[in-house]
């Protein structure tokens, strides 16, 4: 269990420090010497990715605070604050880089996830029917949304409120379950945007996040089997 909460933890850091340099080449206008900065479209899987993520972010910050104030359980305590930790800086980047790009935070036309049907224009000035794009083919790795979720694997307003009403091993079980699924749904969007977005920052910002988010996978399975639990499906 040490081993593997120190890997995790690693694996985290190296998110941060990713996501550090990611957002210093970005700010710089470039990603490497003699290399001209390319501002995305605004359908561009790069923005749509960082549009998207911030949101999913947001809600895995959000459970993470929920589940504090509901057990004493040290380890799970630690976890959560090390994923609202992490999550709530990636987010902060993302949510930078469209300052830098010119480019909305939010587009009403936009359906969520339509940026992974994406294949040309990346990094273009250009941009792309929103209606024209689906899943493109891409294997969400079982991380489909669920009906009333926004994303694949994000929480439905139901279960948000489940989690705000349990107490102590239930809680735990539940927030366990919860951030597994949404997790396996980061993975699968952040996989996506290091095969499919132009803008090499961003890639390894999105690589950064499957490893680190994989790391956490293999802990809380360890963490739902002390608990006499196992993850939902």
């Amino acid at each position: 269990m040490s081993r593997t909460y120190w890997a995790a933890g690693a694996a985290v850091l190296l998110a941060l420090l990713t996501a550090v340099a990611a957002t210093v080449a970005a700010a710089s206008g470039g990603d490497g010497p003699g290399t001209a900065a390319r501002t995305p479209g605004l359908y561009s899987a790069d923005a749509g990715f960082a549009r998207d993520m911030a949101v999913h972010h947001q809600q895995a910050v959000e459970m993470s605070f929920v589940v504090r104030d509901r057990t004493q359980d040290e380890a799970v305590r630690g976890l959560a604050y090390d994923i609202a930790n992490t999550q709530a800086n990636q987010r902060g980047m993302l949510l930078g880089w469209l300052d830098l790009w010119g480019l909305p935070k939010v587009v009403a036309d936009e359906p969520p996830m339509s940026w992974m049907g994406t294949t040309e224009g990346h990094g273009a000035h250009g941009s792309h029917d929103a209606g024209g794009h689906d899943m493109g083919g891409h294997d969400m790795g079982g991380a489909a949304a669920k009906p009333g979720a926004l994303m694949p694997g994000m929480a439905t307003k139901e279960e948000i409120s489940q989690l705000g009403a349990a107490q102590g091993r239930d809680a735990e079980v539940l927030y366990l379950q919860l951030m597994t699924e949404h997790h396996k749904g980061g993975v699968a969007m952040a996989r996506g945007c290091a095969a499919q977005c132009a803008t090499p920052a961003e890639r390894a910002l999105a690589q950064g996040m499957v490893e680190a988010q994989q790391a956490e996978l293999t802990l809380m399975a360890d963490m739902l089997r002390q608990r006499g639990a196992a993850p939902r499906g």
